[in-house]
């Protein structure tokens, strides 16, 4: 009996030791299969150490937001520091340790400039310019883009055109009245300002005309103003080379940038550029004056015609003039490179009595002109037109720093008769005609044509200046003869003040 009873006995020990095996062996084949299956497992992943996730996250990492592109170009030092802060602003947010891995966005950017600098000053180093490559193909396009921002690139066609599109038309808008006009007294003005266009000076009691500001439709033009134009215009050289409205546009922008008050600092430095007066002549071919506090120079060289003329016989005080319809004026090839703003305009002497009072001779090819199709006036401007602008064009690589306008012809305001036909223009009420411009071509082809697919911008002023007919100096010209009234030429202060704010909106 007591024999039996142990027998019992043991086989239950036994029987115990058996579950606890097979329990200690289900337990190992779990945590077995459990340790198999571990990263497959979302919720066990995501009580992994965060350095662990890295390569896991890192598409998902968040670039720091950038500026929306601008058409104007920034400085890439001052939008690459804009990024470094803002990193450093949203560190805490995306802060991810990393052992040679991949970089935030900002800082990634900041090293591709530090790339582009240094392959710079080593251009000839094939290595440098490997290293500038983007290793990681997986980058974002947010990045790509944020790249082409900082280093002035254009994504696309499409972004090109987009730009393009959004660039405002001065030459579209209205005129509007402004209490803060002129920008400068026709009184004060006299360092400048010839008294033959100084209507202040005149007999004129009207001055309306000078209260009248332009407004583009579809942008804010930028206010003129003196110090931004020193500023923008240190170390460097305007230049207007054109007819008598050129002129009036010189004395304009003299005008304006002195406030119409005299100076004895600004300098006469027109013997740099051979302005000086000729023998037995009563003035120069042009002038230039020079600011001294920020080196600005400004001049205006006379070339009525746009084209190089050449006397034909050098000893002959009245010799006739070759007048070659395929080559820039003279003073253009010899100085362009001294300029940085270039204003051009011709039109108002391609006439048959300019021309015979000038002793002009067309030439073309360096000899007399044969071509019927150029001998007609109309064509024989729009051809001269076409060649100064090319040529200028052909220059703009040797001059990159070189920014090159035509300016549209100035509209002429004659009624019931010419300049010497008793011509008039006795209207004195601004805006009578009209006031707006609506239309999105410009009224001169020839001069939209010209600078058509060229790097020189039309400085498009006819249409804006053919509402103001009562600006002209009309009958109140101290020079003019009884009965003859300066339907072309402006009063300044005027309309011409307007074409130079669009100019200083555009430099």
């Amino acid at each position: 009996m007591l024999m039996r009873l142990r027998m019992k006995g043991g086989s239950y020990k036994l029987r115990l030791r058996s579950k606890e095996l097979s329990l200690v062996i289900i337990f190992l084949v779990c945590a077995t299969i459990l340790i198999w299956t571990w990263d497959g497992i979302p919720v066990l992943t995501s009580s992994l150490p965060y350095k662990n996730q890295l390569l896991q996250l890192y598409p998902d990492i968040k670039t720091v937001p950038l500026e929306p592109k601008r058409h104007v170009r920034e400085d890439i030092f001052t939008l690459t520091r804009r990024e470094v802060i803002n990193n450093k602003e949203e560190h805490h947010v995306n802060k991810i340790p990393s052992n040679d891995t991949a970089k935030s966005s900002s800082d990634f950017e900041t090293v591709l400039i530090q790339k582009k600098e240094e392959a710079a000053n080593d251009k000839h180093s094939p290595k440098r310019e490997e290293t500038n490559v983007i290793e990681r193909e997986s980058s974002s396009t947010e990045i790509e883009e944020s790249n082409n921002v900082i280093l002035g690139e254009k994504t696309s066609e499409q972004e090109e055109k987009r730009v393009e599109t959004q660039a405002c038309n001065y030459a579209k808008g209205k005129w509007v009245i402004d209490d803060r006009r002129p920008l400068y007294s026709g009184f004060g003005c006299k360092q400048w300002l010839a008294p033959m266009w100084a209507c202040r000076l005149m007999q004129r009691q009207d001055f309306a005309f000078e209260k009248l500001r332009w407004q583009p439709e579809d942008c804010e033009m930028e206010e003129f103003q003196v110090s931004k134009f020193f500023k923008r215009m240190q170390h460097k050289t305007l230049a207007f080379v054109g007819d008598s409205l050129g002129r009036q546009q010189f004395q304009s922008i003299m005008c304006m940038i002195t406030s119409g008050k005299g100076s004895s600092e600004v300098l006469d430095v027109g013997k740099e550029y051979g302005l000086v007066i000729p023998p037995a002549g009563t003035r120069p071919d042009g002038w230039a004056y020079r600011f001294p506090s920020t080196n600005t120079t400004v001049l205006y060289y006379w070339s009525a015609s746009l084209c190089d003329l050449e006397p034909l016989n050098v000893s002959d005080p009245h010799t006739e003039y070759a007048m070659h319809l395929d080559r820039p004026p003279a003073f253009l090839r010899q100085f362009l490179h001294k300029i940085d703003v270039l204003v051009l305009n011709t039109g108002h002497h391609w006439n048959r009595g300019k021309l015979t009072a000038n002793k002009w001779v067309m030439y073309v090819g360096g000899a007399p002109n044969t071509d019927k199709r150029i001998a007609d006036m109309g064509a024989a401007k729009n051809f001269t037109i076409h060649s100064t602008v090319k040529w200028v064009h052909s220059q703009l690589p040797k001059h990159p720093h070189l920014k090159a306008f035509y300016r549209s012809i100035s509209p002429r305001h004659f009624v019931n008769g010419d300049w010497n036909t008793g011509g008039s223009c006795n209207n004195t009420t601004p805006m009578s005609i009209g006031k707006e411009v609506s239309q999105e071509e410009s009224s001169d082809y020839s001069a939209a044509s010209a600078v058509r697919g060229t790097g020189i911008k039309l400085l498009d002023i006819t249409a804006l200046s053919q509402v103001r007919d009562e600006g002209h100096i009309s009958r109140f010209s101290i020079t003019a003869s009884l009965g003859t009234q300066d339907c072309l030429h402006w009063c300044l202060p005027g309309v011409p003040d307007t074409w130079n704010e669009i100019l200083f909106a555009q430099i």
